[in-house]
């Protein structure tokens, strides 16, 4: 079983029991998540697609923790002026942990 949903502008599909990084959340480290934005949930040979989200679906998730990517590079440069400028960046992300996928009644 899995599900499409939607957290802080992107969407994901997420399973029960896999992990995910996220853009980071105010949130404490083994807080639960309840995440209302289902788009889409498939398993057990059922299809419930939301119109734009599922009623009544949602999927909790636990933080597992915080924590940096790998660094990104970007520069910019002007030919023939001798102007070359580089600078890197590492984003913050939370770690989530899917716990359950609450399919919807009917």
């Amino acid at each position: 079983m899995f599900a499409i949903v939607s957290l802080q502008g992107f969407q994901y599909r997420v399973a029960a029991g896999e992990t995910l990084r996220v853009p980071a959340l105010d949130r404490a480290q083994g807080d639960k998540l309840d995440i209302a934005d289902v788009h889409l949930i498939s398993g057990g040979g059922k299809v419930w697609v939301g119109r734009p989200t599922v009623p009544e679906a949602k999927v909790t998730a636990e933080v597992v923790g915080h924590g940096r990517g790998p660094k990104t590079l970007a520069g910019k440069y002007k030919r023939r002026k001798d102007y070359r400028r580089r600078w890197g960046f590492r984003t913050h992300f939370t770690e989530l942990r899917i716990e359950d996928i609450v399919e919807p009644r009917g």
